[in-house]
């Protein structure tokens, strides 16, 4: 289907919500990523699923982490960076601490 088809078919009025239809209205998100709210015929709010609102959310949050790199990167040009054998040593951590240390669960 259309992109013009998918934007006319998420429409959704306000007098609909005042309507009682708040639930039907709802059940929507269940297989549409997003509903507009009309009022005065002119869109004033977005309705998103909480799936959409998590992929938008690492969208954003991917997005600011590639441009704090990209600013770190281009902040560090020229600049000699440490290696990790560096890093390790200076942490006093060697390669047999890493091949030897427990798996951990992040969260």
């Amino acid at each position: 289907m259309s992109m013009a088809y998918d934007t006319i078919n998420s429409l959704v009025s306000i007098t609909q919500f005042n309507k009682g239809q708040a639930s039907r209205i709802f059940d929507r998100l269940s297989t549409e990523k997003q509903l507009i709210v009309l009022k005065n015929n002119i869109p004033s709010a977005v309705i998103i699923s909480p799936e959409e609102y998590i992929r938008l959310s690492e969208i954003a949050e991917d997005y600011y982490l590639l441009t704090e790199a990209q600013t770190r990167l281009k902040n560090n040009e020229g600049k000699k960076g440490m290696s990790f054998e560096d890093v390790m040593h200076s942490l006093g951590i060697s390669e047999d601490d890493i091949e030897n240390a427990e798996d951990l669960d992040t969260e």
